[in-house]
């Protein structure tokens, strides 16, 4: 088994190596970061949506932001749309799962806001119904996926697509990207003097 651990970790290795030396991706990702800044200097809120694995990165990367990530600082308007189980559970049931995010974007989301939407395949009807209201908004919306970017790819204003079909591999991907975006907006909006 030690050597499929290995396996598993030299993956890793290659695929954020490959991502290391992929300007197009990186160029985006500092794209990302200045939007989310704007957003911020605006009064605007960060949203994020996801589905399984992807929500618990949603929710981790939107506490980063609303909490603080490497120093303590001011909160940061962020949240991530699944955290209210009571909503999520009536809407599923009542209309339909596809619905659950793009519902509560147009009631939360506004035009100086952004929507970031994470699914693997890019086929999450949830998430791809809510980058749509948000773009009916005129938010900016961003969208991690894998290689393809699914149905999702020519939707979000930046897409963030993954060079991969491994599944764990473009999640380990989403969070640390996820967790670069987050400590380069806390830098610049809250710099330190030291």
């Amino acid at each position: 088994m030690v050597e499929l651990i290995k396996e598993k970790i030299l993956s890793s290795i290659q695929l954020k190596t490959e991502l290391l030396n992929h300007s197009e991706i990186l160029n985006k990702v500092n794209t990302c970061v200045i939007e989310i800044i704007n957003c911020y200097k605006n009064n605007g809120k960060v949203f994020w949506c996801g589905n399984g694995g992807s929500a618990a990165d949603a929710q981790h990367l939107a506490a980063e932001l609303s909490g603080r990530f490497y120093y303590d600082r001011a909160p940061l308007y962020s949240e991530a749309l699944h955290v209210n189980t009571s909503y999520i559970t009536a809407v599923a049931n009542d209309y339909s799962y596809d619905v659950i995010y793009s519902r509560l974007v147009k009631a939360m989301v506004n035009k100086n806001d952004v929507l970031i939407g994470l699914t693997t395949s890019g086929n999450s009807t949830n998430i791809i119904n809510a980058i749509n209201e948000a773009n009916s908004i005129g938010a900016c919306t961003i969208a991690f996926t894998g290689l393809t970017g699914g149905k999702l790819k020519d939707l979000p204003k930046h897409l963030i697509n993954i060079p991969s079909t491994d599944t764990p591999r473009i999640q380990e991907c989403h969070m640390l990207l996820g967790h670069t975006i987050c400590e380069l907006v806390e830098k610049n909006i809250f710099p330190k003097n030291n």
